[in-house]
């Protein structure tokens, strides 16, 4: 029995769940549902107050983050600025993420269901 990957993106939890839930209907079990992210989520090593100076840098300012080793990343994003409403989102808006390991068979299908949820594949 050969098997395929899936990777759908959506832009709602509910979304990705009626396409989980068809999944698992077919008896698959291997089905996962993240969120994803453009920057690491580590956690701030320090304390950051604006009104003393002491920041680490744009992007511990304009994101409210720790940046740790993805700072440069995250200052050199238009979001930084304040130019762009960015929201820390993939650039697609779409940032939940559908895993699934399915009968190749059954891809087709499950791709066609993925997109009518308005999910990418």
């Amino acid at each position: 029995m050969a098997e395929r990957n899936i990777l759908a993106y959506f832009n709602t939890v509910e979304q990705a769940e009626v396409i989980a839930n068809r999944i698992k209907d077919l008896g698959i079990t291997d089905v996962q549902i993240d969120r994803i992210h453009k920057f690491s989520e580590g956690t701030a090593d320090h304390l950051m107050n604006p009104l003393t100076g002491q920041i680490g840098s744009l992007a511990d300012l304009t994101l409210g983050s720790g940046g740790g080793d993805a700072g440069p990343l995250m200052a050199a994003d238009t979001s930084a600025s304040g130019m762009s409403d960015g929201g820390g989102t993939a650039a697609s808006g779409r940032d939940i993420l559908l895993a699934a390991i399915v009968d190749e068979s059954q891809f087709e299908q499950l791709r066609q269901e993925i997109r009518a949820q308005d999910g990418l594949i």
